[in-house]
């Protein structure tokens, strides 16, 4: 594994604090999540659209389009209703993702899974809320930006979230259950589509937001991309290695729902060397952004190095 300083810092740099970057910007975006959505009539499906988009996580998704717009000379109140509609997304997914149709989780984030508190019907509805939702509010908070520049994020955001991304992986995922003969070249499409498509959206959808040229955008895809990927490789490891406390929901489901994962094809040491070397390709990616990249440079070298 290449030590942080390596992707994030050259001689004479002072380290940079991922840490305290990442508490800062979680608090904001935290924030702006409790705000966007308040109790209404019918209260019980505003109390599980909460529940879920509240329930904590790292808020890695919001963070890297914060990241990205910054970087790109953009701030953080342009991007902050993009980034608040990706976690939404992100937690729409997780939500019908756990339901005994998908992969049948009781816990998530350590807590009891939205459908095992709301039942199944009010929890596909909050799902689908939160999915609805997420796209009027970037069209209704989204301030000082062109709307041109707001309408390429709506189709980003409608791109990763349908059929040609989160959904269609989750499709093949689901074929794939129970198979031995699922080849690397499916998996890849599996995770591209149902993780990376997402995280590729935050990054691009910062960009677009601060206005990036065109080349900058495809390297800031290619750098999603290769993070997307990283990113599912550590959780097919964790969910061997760490324990359900660690994970905050149920360890070895992979296992039991007779998944091919990137250990069961690779083992774990290459599964490690592989996430490893799609980290470099990131941080190759962000050479000429110079030292403003920072910050994305340090959370693609955390993906790796994550514990839960």
């Amino acid at each position: 594994m290449v030590a942080a300083d390596n992707l994030q810092m050259t001689q004479g740099e002072t380290p940079f604090d991922l840490s305290a970057y990442l508490q800062e910007r979680q608090a904001l975006v935290e924030a702006a999540l409790d705000n966007a959505i308040t109790l209404t009539y019918p209260e019980k499906i505003y109390e599980a659209m909460r529940y879920s988009l509240l329930a904590g996580g790292k808020r890695l998704r919001p963070i890297l389009c914060l990241a990205t717009c910054e970087m790109a000379g953009g701030t953080i109140e342009m991007a902050m209703p993009t980034a608040c509609a990706l976690e939404m997304i992100h937690t729409m997914s997780l939500i019908h993702d756990d339901l005994p149709a998908m992969d049948n989780d009781d816990y998530r984030r350590g807590q009891l899974t939205n459908h095992k508190v709301y039942g199944e019907d009010i929890a596909i509805l909050a799902g689908d809320g939160l999915l609805a939702y997420a796209f009027e509010f970037v069209a209704a908070n989204t301030q000082s930006v062109p709307a041109e520049r707001v309408l390429q994020v709506i189709l980003r955001l409608g791109r990763a979230v349908g059929a040609a991304g989160l959904v269609g992986g989750q499709v093949v995922d689901l074929e794939s259950e129970g198979k031995s003969d699922v080849s690397v070249e499916t998996l890849n499409f599996i995770h591209t589509h149902k993780t990376a498509a997402l995280l590729e959206a935050c990054v691009v959808c910062g960009g677009i937001l601060a206005g990036i040229p065109e080349p900058d955008l495809q390297r800031l895809s290619r750098y999603a991309q290769n993070i997307g990927l990283a990113f599912q490789i550590v959780d097919d490891i964790l969910d061997i290695t760490a324990t359900q406390e660690e994970l905050g929901k149920t360890a070895g489901k992979d296992l039991q729902a007779q998944k091919v994962t990137y250990p069961s094809l690779w083992g774990l040491e290459e599964s490690q060397r592989q996430a490893q070397q799609l980290i470099e390709s990131a941080a190759a990616e962000l050479t000429p952004f110079g030292e403003k990249a920072r910050p994305l440079l340090a959370i693609a070298n955390f993906i790796t190095s994550r514990t839960h």
